[in-house]
């Protein structure tokens, strides 16, 4: 692996979590792949796991400036681990081409629906 590189990616994704709350797995997977070579399994699961430490380090910021609502991210955390135990079995089972074409059909979807709102935002 690369060590700059992955350095690079960890910089980039740690920003990107920060500055527009993806938690930079819209970042890391591709990198991953892409320029560290990881398989799409492989990179989803490194990047579930750098998550959690980018994740924890931008809520407990954002919740300082008073914006996290506990209440709604209590609900969902404690509801998607149930989605992340189907999702695991399914990124296992699935052809990695698959999960290459999902993930990249994700990613243009919310594309699309993040700029059709800030075009209609006033």
């Amino acid at each position: 692996m690369n060590e700059v590189m992955a350095v690079l990616i960890c910089i980039a994704g740690g920003c990107a979590g920060g500055l527009v709350g993806v938690g930079g797995g819209v970042l890391f997977v591709p990198a991953l792949t892409i320029f560290i070579g990881l398989g799409q399994v492989e990179a989803e699961s490194t990047s579930l796991m750098m998550i959690v430490v980018v994740a924890l380090v931008g809520a407990i910021r954002q919740n300082g400036y008073g914006n996290v609502r506990i209440r709604e991210a209590a609900i969902i955390g404690v509801l998607s681990p149930l989605g992340v135990l189907v999702g695991v079995v399914l990124s296992n089972e699935l052809p990695e081409r698959a999960l290459q074409l999902s993930f990249a059909a994700l990613a243009l979807f919310m594309a699309v629906q993040l700029v059709r709102r800030a075009r209609s935002a006033p």
